[in-house]
This record gives C-alpha cells, structure tokens and sequence, in this order.
C-alpha cells in the first residue's frame, strides 16, 4: 500500500509515518516543500515500513500524482484555515485520480464543506474523510455511546496537551489566525457565533482512580466538532469545545489579545504566529501529562420529563504517550485498510470513522486510560464523597475499603496502630497545634465517621488523643478530589486506585482559602488497603524542609453503625 503524506516530517505526520513503521506491506511518501527536511526525516528513520523523500506543494499536488500513483493521499500540512479560495484543490485532484483521501483537518468550515464531494467520490469509488483526528472522530464516539443511555441535550469539551507535547508552526498558525473571530457553534438550539479563544471555562480531567490533571482553563477552539457533531443528536441545543494549553499566563496572553481584536476590529495576529511557536514551545515546564474530556447533560433516554442526567468522558495521557492520539485515527482507518476493511466511497466528515471500542486497541500498552462519571441531578446529597471523588473506581477497591467508605450513618472502627513522629522542633509544634498522637506502639484506635450537611467528619482517638478532620468533594479548582479540613488547612487529595490500595496524593493546599505554594505541600506515602480480612491504614505526613510530621499504621474493624 503507498501512501503519499503531505507534510510527512511535520508534527503530525511524522508521528503517524512512526505509528506505521512496523509496516512492512506499506510504501509512505514523505512530502513537504522543503526536500532537505524531507530527506532528513527519511535519514534518521527506522522502522519496517518503507520511506522516501519528495518535494512537494499542494498546488502541484495533481502532477505527483500521476508520477507517484498512490493508493491513498494523506494530508498532514495545514493549517486548512488558510487554504484559500481553492481549499479543496487536493480533493479535487485524489477524486479525479480515483485516490483515496484522509486529513488532520481541523478547520470546521472545511471539514463542514466536504460533503459537498460525496457524489463525485462514490462516483469515482473512492473515499474522502476530512477531519480524521480527535477532533471530531473521538468527541463523537463518545457522544454516541453516552446517547445509549441519553438524549443529549448541551455538550462541552476541551483537549489539554502536555507542555512537552511540541506544538507545530502549522498548528499553532491556525489556532492565531480565529483568535478574536467569530466562531460558528449552536446555542439555544439556534446557529450563532462565538469568539476564538475569547470565551473560557474551566475543567479537571479526571479518570476515576487516577491522577487527575490540574483544574485547567480552557478557551474556545474552531474545531469541526461544533458544526459536525449537532446534526448527529436532534435533542442537542448547545455545543462548546475548547483547548487547554499550559502554561496558562501564555493561555491569558492569547485569552487578552482575542478579545482586544474582537472589540478593536485589530487585523489578524496570524504574522505573530512564529513568536507564540517559539515563546510556547520554550516554556515547557510542569507535569508531562495530558488530557481530554466530553461533558454531556440531557434527559434519561426514552423518558418523558424524565431525571436531568449529566455525564462525562475523561482521557488521560501519561508522559510521550499523549501526543500520538491525533495520529491514531488515521493509523486505525489505514490498518483496518490492510486487513480488508476498507471505508466506503463518499465524502464526509471522520465523524462516524471509528468507535469507541476501536480505541481501545489504539491505547492498549501505552499509558493512556479513560473512563466515564455519571451523576444525576437528583443524586443524594449524602453520598459520600469518597465515592462521589472515585466515580466507577470505587468499586474496585478492595471490600473492606468500599466497607469504611459506604456506611451513611455514624459509624465507628476500631482497632491498634503504630505511630511514629517527626524529631525537629517545627515537626513537634506542627504535632502539637493538630493534636497529632505520641510516638508509641500498639496505641488503641477508635475512629468515628460522622456524616456533616457538606461531608464526613472523621474524629479520631489514638488512646486519648482526639482530632479530627472534614472529608468533603472538592469544587471547582478541587473538583474531583478529596478536600480534607485540618484546622485552618484544606488539602485537595488526589484519590488513586493502584494494586488492591487507595492511595492519597495531595494535589492542592489553601489556608483561609487562600491558595499556598505548592513547593511547601505537605506529601506521604499514605494508603488504606485489605490484608486478610481486615481493614489496613498507612498514613504518612510530610513537609519540605521540615521532614516527617507524623506517619501512623494499623488494622481497624467496625464496632459500631447507626443510621
């Protein structure tokens, strides 16, 4: 199988020519308009499938294929907003040849516009899918599997990459040249405008019983998914998609220069693009990680005036890992392609390209994990927060863990545990001012868990020594984690299933509400997991530049519930 790919050696196609190479039944082309670096990529590649450099532009592209007939052209250049009045001249040209045709589109107009092709493609037995990536292949295998359950009635999402993604001129060329313009999406059920990267919101991607990512602010994207996805779901009114790059003061910079263009009608920042690529791409520092989400809210499905239901979709994306999803796509159509599953003949949109289970295959061995929440707007207050955090996970802790965690009333555990403190004098006023317990073994344990209007509050007793603390899920910048009131502290957990334990991992920390660095966040290797039978603790406190604060040990056995 040939495979022509222009903009071969850039950020996207270079990621699917290495997503392929273990090929060997494929030819791939490498294509761009500088031979040098096509040439260059093709030098220091390795891989089964075979490569070869060639120079090309798109306006030549109907010359190349007649000297280099391939069986499918894949269009990894951009940025399609600045195609011009010929937008579509590499179409054109794979119909008239009878290629095959994909693309990383994601410039919803253009994407929107291929249709227009579909009775010549069929006509030339040839398939022209626009927009193969996760904007808008991934959003609506999401949708339709919540539609199972729902009538999808507002949709919002949002992609967020790792700083350490690299972000291609290209891209980064698109994403300037609609900040500050006008944006076609649905509201209220009607077609209207929004304004590139001027609106925001934002959102924490959370797979349950993973490290959540930090709660990340989003802005307003033109992707496809804005005007492809509506007319898949005849009960959705609203759809807002946004992208999340970190770090956010670059974010707000790009936020402030959107709305300055919008209300001073200044022309476009598209010459600015090469200097956001170089400040952007230079300031890569926080956690190596990605994500996305799908937020849906609609009526339970087949239900007249039936309960409000809201779900979400959340991806996660660990280390190197991230940064192929958008290439993933294409890789599926093209193996599915070897294997005799070819798509049929037409233009369109990638809407419908792939399923949700196809992706599972694409993630399988890499460190990318996703998984959905569900809550109802009639959900009961009281449930608790553990579980609220947790979501789908909590049923994969271990029984005597879900046991501690899901009795409503108060209840009490009882049992021994080893306590051990920090020696420094800032360690012992620390102990002192919660009311944290003596070193000492075999202290006895009594722990009573007590339901509060916002949460549970946990009192615990080590042989006399009594404090407590307030579990309650987190809002806003703490949502999807565990918030723990200490006296004048708040601690965002992290709450993280990992080999049959619970682990809790501080993520924020606030005194009156005020956020604190997070140089000085307290940490600890702290867990509660089953060991024979019984209900197990490990709770350590630590803080940088002070050291142990306090880490205590131990079983624990219900002795006590009432409602």
């Amino acid at each position: 199988m040939k495979i022509l790919i222009l903009g071969g050696y850039g950020v996207f196609g270079g990621r699917l020519v290495e997503l392929l190479s273990n090929l060997p039944e494929v030819e791939l082309i490498i294509c761009g308009r500088s031979l040098p670096k096509a040439q260059a990529y093709c030098a220091a590649y390795k891989g089964q499938a075979s490569v070869r450099a060639l120079q090309l532009d798109r306006k030549d592209i109907l010359e190349a294929l007649h000297t280099q007939p391939p069986q499918l052209v894949v269009d990894a250049s951009g940025p399609f907003q600045a195609y011009g009045d010929d937008c579509y001249r590499v179409i054109k040209a794979c119909i008239a040849e009878r290629v095959n045709y994909l693309d990383f589109a994601d410039a919803a107009d253009f994407v929107f516009g291929v249709s227009r092709f579909d009775e010549q493609a069929k006509a030339a037995r040839v398939y022209v899918i626009s927009g193969v990536s996760s904007f808008p292949v991934l959003t609506a295998a999401v949708l339709r599997e919540m539609a199972k359950t729902m009538d999808i009635v507002k949709v919002e999402g949002g992609i967020a990459p790792s700083p350490y993604a690299g972000v291609g001129l290209n891209v980064m060329r698109a994403v300037v040249s609609y900040a500050g313009s006008a944006v076609t999406l649905q509201r209220n059920g009607e077609k209207t405008y929004g304004i590139g990267l001027a609106e925001s919101m934002r959102y924490t991607v959370a797979v349950p019983g993973k490290m959540p990512l930090n709660n990340i602010h989003f802005s307003l994207v033109d992707v496809p998914d804005l005007q492809i996805i509506p007319p898949e779901h005849t009960t959705l009114t609203d759809i807002w998609m946004g992208a999340g790059p970190v770090p956010e003061i670059l974010h707000r910079v790009l936020n402030l220069l959107a709305k300055a263009r919008a209300r001073f009608k200044f022309p476009s920042f598209v010459p600015l693009s090469r200097l956001f690529y170089i400040v952007l791409n230079m300031m890569k520092f926080g956690e190596h990680r990605g994500g996305m989400f799908v937020h849906a809210s609609g009526i339970k499905r087949g239900v007249i005036n039936g309960p409000t239901i809201e779900q979400s979709w959340h991806l996660l994306a660990e280390g190197d890992d991230g940064p192929y999803i958008p290439s993933m796509t294409i890789e599926a159509l093209i193996r599915k392609s070897l294997q005799g599953e070819q798509p049929y003949a037409g233009a369109r949109s990638g809407a419908n390209a792939l399923e949700l289970i196809d992706y599972d295959s694409l993630f399988n061995g890499r460190k990318i994990f996703t998984g959905f929440r569900k809550e109802e707007s009639t959900a009961n207050s009281t449930t608790s927060p553990f579980r609220h955090v947790l979501g789908s996970a909590f049923d994969a802790l271990p029984k005597k863990v879900q046991e501690l965690h899901s009795v409503s009333g108060v209840t009490r555990w009882s049992g021994v545990a080893d306590v051990r403190r920090g020696k420094g004098i800032l360690a012992k006023i620390v102990c002192a001012a919660i009311g944290f317990p003596q070193a000492a073994s075999n202290v006895p344990v009594d722990i009573s868990f007590e339901p509060e209007a916002d949460g549970e509050r946990w009192i615990r007793n080590f042989d006399g020594k009594i404090f407590s603390s307030l579990q309650q899920r987190g809002i806003k910048k703490n949502e999807f984690l565990l918030v723990e009131s200490i006296g004048i502290f708040d601690v965002g957990v992290a709450l993280v299933v990992e080999a049959e334990r619970l682990y809790f991992v501080p993520r924020r920390w606030s005194c009156f509400g005020i956020p604190l660095p997070k140089t000085f966040l307290p940490k600890g290797h702290s867990f509660e997991t089953e060991k024979e039978g019984q209900f197990c603790f490990n709770i350590e406190i630590s803080v940088p530049l002070i050291g142990l604060i306090v880490a205590y040990e131990g079983t624990l056995k219900a002795t006590g519930i009432s409602s």
